[in-house]
């Protein structure tokens, strides 16, 4: 068995085991357990991508998008917390200098330390390049002044990197990005709760108040922070399809076998026809929404643009997410409600999931965009 193999087994088993029992609490507002986040990174989950150098496995972005799906077929929010926190270790191990990471990376990989990546903000969500939140030198490093909203992990996060103006004019080229401990003065936080539950997700507003950052917590200079930012928007855009089909393909899964045992008129509801057809429709959409998942996880594996098949992928799968869930909850009936089974989670994290990395009608127009420029529209 590949090493590959292995750790996917042992994220099989987590996922199957206590992500499974902790999924219906979180779903009613409890919080994962910190022992799962220590869990969570005995195991891997945390330092998967990281380059073995820095003490990760180095596994490829594939590897990443399986370990998401099996997460997120459970649990949507808490795969998103873990894989936000492996993210920024893989930032830094990119980008931050020596003293950084030593600081900072080893908390993020024993899973004590959670972190965030802040780019939206109360007035600034899609349209990245429109953030106020502003660094400002000082002759001896920069204040932070801002603030940021609906980020993942920010009510437990310890480590955020922050997006923000270095100059007076702002606009894309003037955005760095910042390596911030959350733990310093300055920075305060408020928990984000809504209809459906955000806890596993660990959703929050972060606040700078001229927090004080050294020369060095720039780790993405102006100029190409926002180039970096788009590229990983890609990939996330990426496993949030992958984790939006395998939400549908838990559902999907638990639909079918409850047909084979509940009965009604004396037949299996797998017998009747008309019971069938949801299932079957649902079957079809998600295969294509996979398929175009797996185009898009391919070529950023192979370091190709990806800009086109990633919209595309979290179009179909978040799509397909939306219109098939209820469906799907409808064929269980008043049993799918309870929060032991996936529907209802599955149901609120699909809303979720079409506002996140860009929502769905601005990934519609980036579309439109990138194939009618590529049409010849002489007449």
């Amino acid at each position: 068995m590949t090493g590959e193999a292995a750790f996917l087994n042992r994220v099989a088993a987590f996922a199957a085991g206590p992500v499974r029992a902790g999924a219906p609490g979180w779903s009613m507002g409890e919080s994962p357990a910190p022992a799962l986040f220590a869990e969570a990174a005995e195991i891997g989950i945390l330092s998967m991508s990281i380059p073995a150098e820095h003490g990760g496995a180095g596994f490829g972005f594939a590897t990443l998008v399986r370990a998401a799906e099996m997460l997120a077929a459970e649990d949507f929010g808490f795969a998103m917390s873990l894989v936000n926190t492996h993210n920024v270790g893989l930032r830094l191990c990119r980008s931050a200098t020596p003293d950084l990471l030593s600081k900072h990376l080893p908390g993020l990989l024993s899973g004590a330390t959670a972190a965030c990546t802040a780019l939206t903000e109360p007035d600034a969500g899609s349209d990245f390049a429109a953030i106020t939140t502003d660094a400002t030198p000082d002759g001896n490093g920069w204040h932070l002044s801002g603030e940021k909203t609906w980020i993942i992990n920010a009510r437990r996060a310890g480590l955020a990197i922050v997006f923000a103006h270095c100059g007076e004019v702002a606009g894309a080229h003037s955005i760095g990005g910042f390596a911030v401990d959350l733990t310093q003065p300055g920075v305060s936080r408020h928990p984000i709760d809504s209809a459906f539950s955000q806890s596993a997700m660990g959703t929050g507003r972060l606040r700078f108040d001229r927090v004080a950052l050294p020369p060095e917590a720039l780790i993405l200079a102006p100029g190409t922070a926002f180039k970096s930012i788009m590229v990983e928007l890609n990939a996330a855009r990426t496993y949030v399809a992958a984790m939006c089909n395998a939400m549908t393909r838990a559902a999907l899964s638990e639909a079918a076998a409850y047909g084979t045992k509940r009965h009604s008129f004396g037949t299996p509801l797998s017998a009747h026809q008309a019971w069938r057809m949801p299932l079957v429709q649902a079957e079809t959409d998600l295969a294509g929404a996979e398929a175009l998942t797996a185009q898009a996880t391919a070529q950023i594996d192979a370091g190709e643009d990806a800009q086109l098949s990633a919209a595309r992928a979290k179009i179909a799968a978040t799509d397909c997410a939306q219109q098939h869930l209820p469906h799907l909850l409808h064929a269980m009936g008043a049993e799918g409600l309870h929060p032991t089974r996936c529907f209802t989670r599955h149901l609120a994290a699909a809303q979720v999931a079409g506002l996140t990395d860009g929502t769905t009608t601005m990934l519609r127009e980036r579309i439109a965009r990138l194939t009618l420029s590529r049409t010849d529209t002489k007449e």
